[in-house]
């Protein structure tokens, strides 16, 4: 029998809820080791655990572009904000089949970064199937709010500052955790906590940026 991990009620102040279940004992040390290799599809379709997926980056040949940290369809869910963002100024409504697109995007990454930041071992389905890292979004119902969604990316900028200097962070804390499970075949709980909240504050960042909420995002690990 399939074990659900979808939550049957969750009181949350954000309407972003990024919710895992880190393997903490009993880790499968074969599939830790080659993890990097094993999560080769997952990092092509979702990108890996960065939030510079959405960041617009300045090429070597000095033209513009969006960065593609986020995989492709990281990469389709960044066309269908760009074409979101033209309806809600003009319309004031962002169409319901770009928003499935990007929910599926990130339902997506966060099963595929829980796998590659070490939090689970069981392999991320390539649907959307039950999984122990999943994110629930809120509809949102309240009228677009055409002013920030305007200038998202720049609101944006101190959480894509803060997060790039954590994300350091998080990768030195993923590499510890890699060996302590190789020699162990435990992870420690307060890496696995600090791995989750970064997930957390990434996956909420991202849903601000690609317009599916207008509340601005907390800057915090927390819930």
């Amino acid at each position: 029998m399939n074990t659900v991990y979808l939550p049957t009620h969750v009181e949350a102040e954000y309407p972003v809820q990024v919710h895992v279940v880190p393997a903490l004992e009993n880790r499968n040390r074969l599939t830790v080791a080659f993890r990097p290799i094993l999560a080769i599809p997952h990092l092509l379709l979702v990108g890996g655990p960065v939030a510079a997926g959405l960041w617009w980056t300045t090429a070597s040949d000095g033209n513009n572009k969006w960065g593609l940290a986020g995989g492709v369809l990281g990469a389709v869910a960044v066309v269908s904000a760009m074409i979101g963002w033209f309806s809600i100024l003009f319309t004031g409504t962002f169409p319901r089949g770009l928003q499935k697109l990007v929910r599926l995007y990130l339902r997506w990454r966060v099963r595929g970064i829980a796998y590659v930041a070490l939090l689970r071992d069981e392999y991320p389905p390539f649907e959307d199937s039950p999984y122990p890292a999943w994110v629930r979004i809120e509809p949102t119902t309240a009228p677009r709010d055409k002013l920030t969604v305007a200038f998202r990316l720049l609101l944006l900028l101190p959480h894509f500052i803060i997060l790039w200097l954590l994300g350091v962070a998080w990768a030195l804390s993923a590499l510890a955790s890699w060996g302590v499970i190789i020699l162990t075949g435990r992870m420690p709980a307060a890496l696995a906590e600090f791995g989750t909240g970064m997930l957390r504050w990434n996956t909420r960042v991202e849903a601000y940026a690609l317009l599916l909420e207008d509340r601005y995002p907390p800057f915090s690990l927390d819930q």
